[in-house]
């Protein structure tokens, strides 16, 4: 049994969320609260597998209850369920320890499987937020540490075979390729690009490809841009 707790300073919502989870005969929601001390005080109480919390909260906003939750209880997984889909708060969120971003416009089907792949220790992102952390946010935007942070988080908690797949579809292999290379049949390769598109929350091959070139590039930049540092440090000392 998944035990969930839903954080949101409206009852109603919660009350709506228990009536849609209490459905499922692997899910229970275990409590309710409305800010940040009631959601910490709640999951020291309740001890929930995880929690549901949309970061729109009086006095302290939801992101510190995020970042709390994360590092006062790790095995709890923390999942956003909000109406912004701004990528400021995206990344935000995911630097403060959250397991994914949900919108509240998703389906009931997407929510409920989102949690359990969270229990799992999958992230989770509603469909097409992956994409746009990806492509509309500048290079020069003041959050742009923050985004490839949250992308770095992402890919961590991948498989290390999906990881592998992910890779050499950022240097341009077909599947067929990807199969020869790693010695599995082509079939489980197109299999694991299905799991990487439902983790990534993106919709096809291309925007796959468009992910790993993205982060592979940064993270070679980032790489790029440590050694110049550290040479020049080595130099002027």
């Amino acid at each position: 049994m998944i035990r969930v707790l839903l954080v949101d300073t409206q009852s109603l919502i919660c009350q709506g969320l228990q009536a849609i989870l209490d459905q499922e005969t692997d899910l229970q929601v275990v409590g309710y609260a409305e800010n940040r001390e009631m959601a910490i005080a709640q999951v020291a109480a309740l001890q929930p597998d995880v929690v549901l919390i949309d970061i729109h909260m009086p006095v302290v906003n939801g992101i510190e209850a995020i970042r709390a939750i994360a590092e006062q209880f790790p095995n709890t997984k923390v999942l956003v369920l909000s109406t912004l889909n701004d990528n400021r708060h995206i990344a935000q969120v995911m630097q403060a320890g959250a397991k994914g971003y949900l919108l509240k416009d998703m389906s009931v089907s997407d929510l409920i499987e989102s949690i359990r792949l969270a229990h799992r220790g999958y992230c989770q992102m509603a469909p097409g937020l992956m994409e746009q952390l990806l492509t509309h946010v500048p290079d020069q935007d003041a959050n742009q540490q923050n985004r490839t942070e949250a992308m770095t988080k992402v890919l961590k908690q991948l498989p290390s075979r999906e990881r592998d797949v992910l890779n050499l579809i950022s240097q341009g292999y077909t599947n067929r390729e990807i199969a020869t290379q790693l010695h599995l049949a082509e079939g489980t390769v197109k299999t694991y690009v299905t799991h990487l598109l439902n983790r990534l929350a993106l919709r096809n091959r291309s925007q796959l490809a468009i992910y790993a070139n993205s982060f592979s590039t940064r993270t070679s930049r980032q790489r790029d841009s440590n050694k110049a540092e550290r040479l020049e440090v080595a130099i002027n000392h």
